[in-house]
């Protein structure tokens, strides 16, 4: 059998320009996201007298020094333990409670069902700064008030309508047929919803849980104004402060800019997969 070669077509000059201004417009965006990066982990290496003479080289002479003494003396360790504690409870009640709600409207018929998924939706259009004032005297009234669930619970029930959303979609387009034989098969509803659907829904849980992350990781104004007390303080929360405290030192700014950075950026890197495909099918099923 003689062997076949194939060869890669040759492009006319108009579709190699296409090509060229396609990739340099991509490379052009590409750095521009990764250049500040790249600036504050440098900064964070390097000596308060090389960030003034050299603020935009790398670091010719790397140090821990900045992120040593931003982790002790400015407690971003305790700050970062604080932020652990709060974000993965909020990660793991979002996309359960997600899950559980977006399975019903997704895949059972009751009466009300799209008035209560519309009013969920409300949700995402209902901005926190409206509705904080009134949550601040709830939070007090039920002794929640300077406590890690004065974060959680709120966070919880503000990424529920993002969340159910989300897991809707993915419900939506799963074959009813599955659902069928396993009911077939002896599976009582929650066994349905546990051994066949979630299972399939992977890429939505991580993408939302994602999201989930992201958002109270980064949460700032709820934890400033709920979490009052400075031993509760997330990293965000403890990281403003801490550049108050030191206003001259670029260094340890920029070291604990890094420590608040790493944690999502390791988060994406290891799911990337599973999120970018969760972003995807989200966007064909919705």
């Amino acid at each position: 059998m003689a062997a076949t070669v194939t060869r890669r077509r040759r492009l006319r000059p108009a579709e190699l320009l296409t090509e060229v201004v396609k990739y340099t417009v991509l490379i052009a965006v590409a750095l521009l996201c990764v250049i500040p990066f790249i600036w504050v982990w440098s900064s964070a290496l390097k000596s308060p007298t090389e960030i003034v003479n050299t603020p935009l080289a790398l670091p010719a002479h790397p140090t821990l020094d900045n992120v040593v003494k931003a982790w002790v003396q400015g407690r971003l360790g305790k700050y970062f333990f604080n932020s652990v504690i709060v974000a993965v409870p909020i990660v793991f009640l979002t996309v359960a409670l997600s899950s559980l709600a977006s399975y019903a409207f997704a895949r059972h018929s009751f009466p009300g069902r799209q008035v209560i998924f519309y009013l969920f939706l409300i949700g995402l259009v209902l901005p926190f700064q409206s509705i904080m004032i009134p949550l601040y005297y709830t939070l007090r009234d039920v002794g929640l008030l300077g406590t890690y669930w004065a974060m959680i619970i709120p966070s919880t029930a503000l990424g529920l309508p993002f969340g159910i959303f989300i897991m809707r979609a993915f419900f939506q387009g799963l074959p009813f047929e599955l659902s069928d034989a396993a009911r077939v098969d002896g599976c009582d509803e929650f066994g349905v919803f546990w051994r066949v659907i979630l299972p399939l829904a992977k890429p939505g849980m991580v993408t939302l849980g994602i999201f989930s992350f992201l958002g109270a990781w980064n949460s700032f104004l709820l934890p400033l104004i709920f979490m009052q007390r400075e031993e509760l303080r997330p990293l965000v929360v403890g990281l403003m402060f801490f550049q108050s405290r030191y206003t001259s030192d670029y260094g340890l700014t920029m070291a604990g800019a890094t420590i608040v950075s790493l944690p999502v950026i390791i988060v994406y890197i290891l799911f990337q997969r599973q999120f970018i495909q969760g972003l995807t099918a989200g966007a064909l099923k919705g």
